[in-house]
């Protein structure tokens, strides 16, 4: 047997993990440089929800098409190709600092980001088992969140002006090429997938769905409109960069936790848990006066902002072959995004007031904690009516 051969089909979490990692820290540090920049290159300060809202309507856009790349290049190649889309939508914007081609450089981003996440998610959960999904994702999101979490630290020693900082993000991505264009083993093997029908779509299961757009309504106002909101507290302005990590290092901490409890408690009851978290933090960040309590509450917010979307997506895939992760994942995907284009239109939009913001969160916090526990008790409640009809 050809001892090679079964090596490269082995599906490693490496290659994935260690490219997502420099991913991630220059994708935290750009999400809220861009919004903190537009200043020193002449732009204006009302472009900031729509640069956000149209880069989600990329990945929105990008999350109905990885599917057929995947296919057709495989995974580690797939890879390679997003991470330099999104270099090159970096350069375009250093060469052209005007609003329409920001907001076109920040559109093919949405979707060359879109490919890094669908490439990254289906590679980690074409796992044998729910419990190896589970504590893939969480590797997945660790990764994703601690790297976003250095990526808001350098904030203060790089700064926000000029083009320097964006070359700091642009040699990370380059880096992030490095693992899938050196280590060419390890990627899951490549064979057809298959398209999710619109019958099988329909049964995937609805709090999975829902999960992933309430992930969206958070996480794009989060990244998208809480830099500039935190700058224009008084009391935090010079902590702009250290409160945004401590957001993500939240959502960091937590992913053990979920990774653990995902395949002990009911996935529906867990996201109402850690909405009914987030509800809570918010209250604490409205009512705080104390730096350390409003850096705890920050924290908080993102350990239960971020763990929505690994909860709502392991519950998708639970009960799909292998031929259909890639799908799913767009699917999931594809909620989120819808979530994340409409997240900060809908927040800046809502209210006038200047805690705005955080009043959109805690609303959609609340509202999802209501449904998902009305959800998890209609769960229970059918278990009960089966095993008494037994």
């Amino acid at each position: 047997m050809d001892t090679t051969a079964v090596h490269d089909s082995k599906n490693s979490t490496l290659v994935p993990v260690l490219g997502l990692s420099f991913f991630a820290v220059a994708s935290g540090f750009l999400m809220s440089l861009i919004p903190l920049s537009l200043t020193s290159f002449g732009l204006d300060h009302t472009l900031v929800p729509w640069l956000a809202s149209i880069f989600y309507l990329g990945l929105l856009i990008g999350a109905t098409s990885v599917e057929k790349v995947i296919s057709k290049i495989g995974h580690r190649v797939a890879f390679i190709v997003f991470l330099c889309l999104l270099i090159a939508s970096i350069i375009t914007m250093l060469l052209l600092p005007i609003e329409p081609v920001w907001l076109g450089a920040r559109f093919i981003a949405g979707m060359a980001v879109a490919g890094v996440f669908v490439v990254v998610e289906s590679w980690l959960l074409m796992a044998d088992s729910a419990k190896a999904r589970a504590k893939r994702l969480g590797l997945y999101m660790t990764s994703l969140y601690g790297g976003s979490a250095l990526g808001q630290l350098a904030i203060s020693p790089l700064g926000t002006d000029g083009i320097t900082p964006f070359l700091y993000v642009i040699g990370l991505l380059m880096l992030a090429v490095l693992p899938p264009l050196l280590i060419k083993s390890g990627q899951p093997e490549k064979k057809a997938q298959e398209k999710m029908r619109v019958s099988e779509i329909k049964k995937l299961n609805r709090p999975a769905i829902i999960g992933c757009l309430i992930s969206g309504l958070l996480l794009g106002p989060i990244y998208g409109l809480m830099p500039s909101y935190i700058s224009a507290q008084a009391a935090q302005t010079q902590y702009t960069g250290v409160l945004m990590a401590s957001i993500v290092l939240g959502g960091m901490l937590i992913q053990p936790l979920v990774s653990y409890l995902s395949t002990r408690v009911s996935k529906s009851l867990l996201m109402a848990m850690f909405s009914l978290l987030g509800t809570l933090a918010v209250v604490g960040l409205l009512e705080s006066q104390s730096l350390l309590l409003i850096g705890v509450s920050y924290l908080v917010l993102g350990a239960a902002s971020f763990a929505l979307y690994p909860i709502a997506i392991t519950l998708a895939c639970d009960a799909l072959p292998m031929t259909k992760i890639v799908s799913a994942t767009e699917i999931m995907l594809l909620s989120y995004s819808v979530g994340s284009v409409v997240g900060p239109l809908l927040a800046t939009k809502l209210t006038q007031s200047s805690n705005g913001i955080l009043y959109y969160l805690g609303a959609i916090m609340l509202t999802t904690c209501l449904y998902m526990l009305i959800k998890s008790i209609e769960k229970l409640e059918s278990g009960h009516k089966s095993v008494a009809g037994l």
